[in-house]
């Protein structure tokens, strides 16, 4: 038994509703650390920011499951769904501490929107991911049909560039981290290119 299919075999193992309990609790943690002066003199913009990396973190996870299964033969298939709907939890989460705790002014919110292009950007992510997270399911599997269910979901390649993006524009003159976060999505989406076969000659 290769290494890949031993590590295989132990992901079998790990029960799907386990990555969700796990996935569900940063946020949590999150808020306690903001009410208790865990998170700096500014917890609302802290706990924006985190909660907005851990959604790149995990949307990064989830392109990297395709590349990682045809490299190395480890497959978190299985997990895929789950960190896609965990990573649009994360999203969520990011949107309602910058709605209720941050701006909460709905005039000045929708003003933000129009107004401030990383936030106009972040927000068409977020549209976009949302019929993602609705079909999620095996009913709209069966319902779209797998070929348009597959085509539905390809828009989550264009929420993370989307995501990335929102993240570079977001940050204060030139810093390194969004741009890694860029880079390293547009590598995972360049590594599904699939490149024709030139046929040998006879």
């Amino acid at each position: 038994m290769t290494i890949a299919q031993r590590i295989n075999l132990g992901l079998s193992r790990v029960p799907i509703w386990l990555v969700y309990l796990i996935g569900a609790l940063p946020p949590v943690w999150l808020f306690y650390l903001g009410i208790t002066g865990g998170l700096g003199v500014d917890p609302v913009k802290a706990m924006e920011h985190r909660l907005g990396e851990l959604a790149l973190q995990v949307l990064v996870v989830v392109l990297a499951v395709t590349p990682l299964r045809n490299w190395t033969g480890v497959s978190l298939v299985r997990f895929r769904r789950a960190l896609g709907l965990i990573t649009f939890y994360y999203v969520v989460c990011h949107l309602l501490v910058w709605l209720v705790l941050d701006v909460q002014i709905l005039s000045q919110i929708w003003a933000d929107i129009l107004k401030r292009p990383y936030i106009t950007i972040g927000m068409l992510g977020f549209v976009l991911m949302t019929p993602l997270a609705i079909t999620s399911n095996n009913l709209s599997i069966r319902k779209l049909g797998p070929k348009t269910w597959k085509r539905l979901h390809q828009l989550t390649y264009a929420t993370a560039i989307l995501g990335a993006v929102h993240f570079v524009m977001l940050a204060k003159g030139f810093q390194i981290e969004p741009l890694v976060y860029l880079g390293v999505i547009l590598a995972l989406l360049a590594a599904r290119i699939k490149i024709p076969q030139r046929r040998a000659m006879a």
